[in-house]
């Protein structure tokens, strides 16, 4: 699936650390409900059956893609459907988001959890990214990615969102042994998933630890870190892979220890102040406040400027937002910033 020109794509060469013409740019969510041409497609079907359909979720893909004009498109999916092969009743309410319905409620539960052992029961998946990558430009990289195994197990413990996470704690705290018994059957699923969608044809992978941000560093390295780490080392060498975390600047140093040939990182930090934690030997994907996008548009040429700036020329940038764009953005606002970027950073 690698053919020259993805190869020597905008995207690609700045996941190695080589110099491009511009800075490459994508947008977490940039297939979302702030578009229009997404919400003619939504209105028709439900959110997990627009998932489950590959002609629905390649549609969404590539327009998106083509109305921002960004550097790689990611595919549409969510983090949570390889849960229901695991046991757990997952649905999306309304007004609510995923519910899981049968939740751990105690240690003692985990074993009731069930290792994927064969991917091809997420066979829409694979079916979506061989129609994405058919009709993509030769030159834009698809993107694939999965929930990292410790903002999985939150979901799968809390049942939905958190603000505290004392049950995912709790369990984590009082039973290790419990603890590593589920992280390891979720990496052992999710290495095998990520695998397929590399073989199925996507160029690089993302994993989003999207709740990690709750964790002190001492716990991140003891109950999360050996995890993330033995799921990057599960993933294809030669496919570069994006090790995303939110919430918590602090974890950085241990998120870089953890692997990945792209540090994501969000908007708590200085893009600067991560570049000396982060290094020159791997790229940096990153990280305006999506609110930004709310500013008058010479406010939001501005910030985008001063990250751009904080990278100081450093090859290997990807620019996207520090988190996902919110519903009710302006598409033409998200069209405005990859111009800019575009522009800005243009050699």
């Amino acid at each position: 699936m690698m053919t020259p020109e993805l190869y020597n794509s905008r995207f690609m060469k700045a996941a190695r650390c080589e110099p491009t013409d511009c800075t490459p740019v994508w947008i977490m969510r940039q297939a979302g409900r702030y578009l229009p041409e997404y919400m003619a497609v939504r209105s028709k079907t439900t959110f997990i059956d627009l998932c489950k359909t590959p002609e629905l979720a390649a549609e969404v893909t590539l327009t998106a893609r083509e109305v921002l004009g960004v550097d790689a498109a990611i595919l549409f999916a969510d983090l949570l459907p390889i849960l229901q092969p695991m046991g757990f009743d997952l649905e999306y309410v309304k007004g609510e988001g995923p519910v899981i319905h049968n939740p751990l409620m105690a240690a003692s539960e985990i074993d009731r959890v069930k290792a994927v052992d064969d991917v091809e029961i997420l066979s829409y998946v694979f079916d979506a990214i061989k129609l994405i990558r058919n009709d993509l430009p030769s030159d834009i990289p698809l993107l694939g990615f999965a929930g990292a195994p410790f903002t999985l197990a939150s979901y799968a413990i809390e049942g939905g969102g958190s603000k505290n996470y004392i049950r995912t704690k709790t369990i984590m705290y009082n039973d290790e042994g419990a603890w590593d018994a589920l992280m390891n059957r979720l990496v052992d699923s999710l290495g095998k998933y990520l695998n397929a969608q590399i073989e199925a044809g996507v160029q690089a992978v993302q994993i989003f630890d999207s709740w990690a941000g709750c964790l002190s560093p001492s716990d991140y390295r003891r109950y999360v870190q050996p995890y993330t780490k033995k799921l990057i080392e599960a993933v294809q060498d030669e496919t570069p892979l994006i090790n995303f975390l939110t919430g918590n600047p602090a974890l950085i140093p241990d998120q870089v220890e953890a692997g990945g040939d792209v540090i994501g990182i969000d908007w708590r930090i200085d893009l600067a102040e991560a570049r000396k934690i982060v290094g020159n030997e791997r790229a940096i994907q990153g990280n305006l406040d999506p609110i930004s996008l709310y500013a008058n548009l010479d406010v939001l040429e501005s910030r985008t400027k001063a990250v751009l700036d904080a990278n100081a020329g450093h090859p290997g940038h990807i620019f996207n937002l520090g988190h996902g764009v919110q519903p009710d953005m302006n598409p033409d606002n998200v069209k405005a910033l990859v111009q800019m970027v575009h522009e800005l950073s243009a050699n």
